[in-house]
């Protein structure tokens, strides 16, 4: 199926549906939430490759959209993943009720310049949200992320009860699943994590954030956590990933709170290969990717590349 086919499929099932929960009690009860019954399967938001550019670039620099632009321009620049007239999401790490200091959020002046770059290249709408682990509206409100990306231009969604899907993800774990709808209903997918360390994955970076796509109880996913996240990299590759290394989360993530468990770090990654992404930004845990289950996995399932330098990897300090 064509995914202009797909997605006006899916919109039409979607808006004959009805949420039955407040929002309120979805995100403090999610177990006994009711979804739209549409039962649909996504594919790659990928670009062509192109061979004559690295498929992952490092940039550092003190100023974050210097950041941002130069590790950008490297992979080919925004025109080259998104098209006029076409629907972008944007899905950074909104998880928690923290600062922008904290680290613990993906950082909002990064989100808001991607979402200011996108509709310079004529994207028709882009939408930002995420699904929380804390209160989505405190979440949205103190990462600072929401009034950024407003300010940019975007649609920011608080996700409600009726606005996910029952999703066929096709993995060896996750099979059928609530999918917050904006994430399977869009041209191009833009993963905006950041580098944090994680209790039972170690680290949570671009393939880790694509939980927040997901409803329902999460958190019985962690028993199998690395084929979780493989499944769910395989089910959404996203069109670009960029990862947020401006300040690091290195102990006591995901959720952290402490000034003094954050390093500053002043880059940023952009990357066509999520694994390679993931690979890379570990290293800023002193981790290698060699001894983290899920970069190990997705390498396995065929998602990408644990050797990032093989990937074209160019670093970029100014």
């Amino acid at each position: 199926m064509r995914r202009r086919e797909f997605l006006q499929k899916a919109g039409k099932a979607a808006l004959l549906a009805a949420g039955t929960a407040s929002a309120y009690g979805f995100f403090h009860n999610r177990s006994t939430a009711r979804f739209t019954p549409l039962t649909v399967k996504t594919g790659s938001f990928e670009v062509p490759p192109d061979p004559t550019l690295p498929r992952i670039t490092l940039s550092k620099h003190e100023d974050p959209i210097a950041a941002l632009g130069y590790a950008l321009d490297a992979v080919g620049g925004i025109k080259r993943f998104v098209q006029p007239g076409e629907k972008v999401t944007i899905k950074p790490n909104i998880g928690w009720d923290r600062t922008p200091q904290q680290a613990a959020d993906t950082n909002p002046i990064l989100v808001g310049e991607v979402v200011r770059l996108c509709l310079q290249a004529g994207a028709s709408e882009v939408i930002v949200t995420d699904v929380p682990c804390h209160d989505a509206r405190r979440c949205f409100i103190r990462s600072g992320i929401r009034e950024a990306a407003e300010k940019a231009g975007a649609t920011v969604i608080l996700p409600q009860a009726s606005d996910y899907i029952t999703t066929d993800i096709g993995g060896k774990l996750l099979t059928t699943w609530p999918v917050l709808k904006y994430f399977v209903q869009t041209d191009r997918l833009i993963n905006m994590p950041i580098v944090k360390h994680h209790s039972l994955s170690g680290c949570t970076v671009a393939m880790k954030n694509l939980y927040g796509i997901l409803g329902g109880r999460r958190s019985q996913l962690h028993q199998k956590i690395d084929q979780s996240i493989v499944d769910l990299a395989a089910f959404s590759t996203p069109t670009l990933t960029v990862t947020d290394a401006t300040r690091i989360l290195f102990r006591n993530g995901p959720t952290g709170g402490s000034l003094d468990d954050v390093a500053i770090e002043d880059s940023v990654i952009c990357a066509t290969d999520q694994v390679a992404a993931d690979a890379r930004a570990a290293e800023f845990l002193g981790l290698s990717a060699e001894n983290v289950g899920h970069i190990v996995l997705a390498e396995k399932t065929g998602l990408g590349t644990i050797d990032y330098r093989a990937a074209g990897y160019k670093e970029i300090t100014e």
